[in-house]
């Protein structure tokens, strides 16, 4: 459920009228943002909590205690004297005896340092001022000139909680923690450069039947669509998955999406090659993918298999044969890249397809599909689908995913190292496999995304990738550690 502040504060409340009181559930919030800043960082290093005068500064200082229990140093910016906080504020600071109250942030090199934004919360309105206004700056100024991460408690300082319009100054975050239930504004278009990864801690009794309709993924929703494998099972189980992908340029784009399918579950990946292509594509794929040589696409149409990849890497040379696959085909398809080139000479194969049908346009691909005149991306997936009867997947730094009927769902894992060449191919793999799995398409398209997502903040936070490094070969070698984080109950 997305919510405004107003139906958010409405919810305490409500919690509050059956028990609930404000330091108990200070107490859950500074917890559980404890607990995904574990997540990402498995050994402690510096802390610098930037703290405001209400509850968010509050819940900063409860995360704080709890993370110096893990070994973290402490230091505090404090946006008021230490006499006039509320008194909750007060005793939580007491319960920091080793924190240090700083008047400048001290570095220690080669060591992590990550800024903790607690300055401001759902109640502010316009842009941040005075002494506030001036720790956002210092906090962007670290995050910039000396690699620091910035996290962000409940909302980035400065980002207006209803609308998501960016105030200036506003905290540049990395990750921000929402409390309770996800506000409105993190999930605008202009809020997501300042907002980052989304994580989301819940808070008991807080719930609402008023909002948005729409959905934030997250692990505790997703678990369940990835339960153990039972014993008794087999390769057929997991589906016969074909692919039409990859030509002479683009070879690597095969070789992606079909490992990715492969290490995604999938019980038989077959990849269709033509004659001219056949040799090179056999040698370059991993050797549990057939490579299997036809004279023309259109055998796929009489092949036995459960699911269809349509795309990555295709090339432009045989769009009619394509385009007749993506209308007659029974099978669902997972239609990508080269793919959806083609479709975009004829958009109305998608009113009478064969079988479901999932699209994964990245935006300049959706532009071709259907301009997006000013449009936000919400507002570009649900029209899109209004006219089409298929599941849209637009990919992006917050990715969407629509279906006539259905709720939009916004993405929130992934990182910036996701902007690069392959992505796009190996989630097309993974979902392939998802539905050979037994997936809907719009489930695949939702668990796929999150899976690819986490197992990028993997390759960063756990291996020796760095944004600037991360290749899409990553996201298949860590896919599996991201599946056990799923089950683990990862943010």
């Amino acid at each position: 459920m997305i919510v405004t502040p107003s139906q958010m504060k409405a919810a305490e409340e409500a919690a509050f009228a059956q028990g609930e009181t404000p330091a108990g559930l200070m107490e859950i919030a500074g917890a559980g943002v404890a607990s995904v800043i574990r997540q990402f960082f498995q050994k402690p290093g510096t802390l610098v909590v930037f703290c405001g005068k209400g509850h968010n500064g509050g819940d900063a200082l409860v995360v704080a205690r709890h993370l110096t229990s893990d070994g973290w140093q402490v230091q505090l910016r404090l946006a008021a004297p230490v006499s006039d906080l509320a008194p909750l504020m007060s005793q939580h600071l007491e319960s920091l005896p080793n924190a240090k109250v700083v008047d400048e942030v001290s570095t220690i090199a080669g060591e992590k340092l990550v800024l903790l934004d607690g300055l401001l919360g759902t109640g502010s309105a316009g842009a941040p001022r005075g002494v506030t206004a001036r720790l956002i700056r210092e906090l962007n100024f670290l995050r910039s000139h000396h690699g620091a991460y910035s996290i962000a408690v409940d909302l980035p300082s400065g980002l207006d909680a209803t609308s998501g319009v960016v105030n200036e100054p506003c905290v540049q975050a990395d990750l921000t923690v929402t409390v309770g239930m996800v506000k409105r504004g993190l999930i605008t278009d202009s809020a997501t450069a300042v907002t980052g990864r989304l994580a989301l801690v819940s808070l008991p009794g807080v719930s609402s039947e008023e909002g948005d309709s729409a959905t934030l993924l997250t692990s505790e929703l997703l678990r369940p669509s990835l339960p153990i494998r039972n014993f008794d099972t087999h390769k057929g189980t997991y589906g016969r998955i074909g692919f039409l992908a990859g030509s002479r340029g683009t070879l690597g784009a095969a070789r992606l999406s079909s490992a990715a399918s492969v290490h995604a579950g999938g019980g038989l990946v077959t990849l269709y090659a033509l004659r001219e292509d056949y040799d090179l594509l056999a040698s370059l794929c991993i050797p549990e993918v057939m490579v299997q040589s036809e004279d023309s696409f259109l055998e796929v149409l009489s092949a036995n298999h459960d699911v269809l990849a349509i795309g990555p890497g295709l090339g432009r040379a045989h769009d009619a044969d394509i385009l007749k696959i993506i209308r007659e085909s029974p099978l669902p398809c997972v239609i990508d890249a080269d793919a959806l080139n083609a479709l975009s000479t004829d958009l109305s194969i998608l009113k009478s397809c064969a079988g479901p049908r999932l699209l994964t346009p990245h935006p300049g691909e959706m532009e071709r599909l259907s301009p997006q005149n000013g449009k936000s991306r919400r507002e570009w997936a649900e029209e899109f689908v209004k006219d089409y009867p298929v599941t849209l997947l637009l990919k992006g730094a917050r990715t969407v995913i629509a279906g006539q009927g259905e709720s939009l769902v916004f993405n929130s894992t992934g990182n910036p190292g996701m902007g690069t060449g392959g992505m796009g191919d190996v989630l097309t793999g993974v979902c392939a496999a998802l539905i050979g799995g037994g997936h809907t398409p719009r489930e695949a398209a939702i668990l796929g995304a999150w899976l690819c997502g986490r197992a990028a903040e993997i390759a960063i936070f756990n291996c020796n990738d760095s944004q600037e490094s991360l290749a899409a070969s990553a996201i298949i070698e860590n896919f599996g550690a991201a599946c056990e984080s799923l089950r683990r109950g990862g943010y």
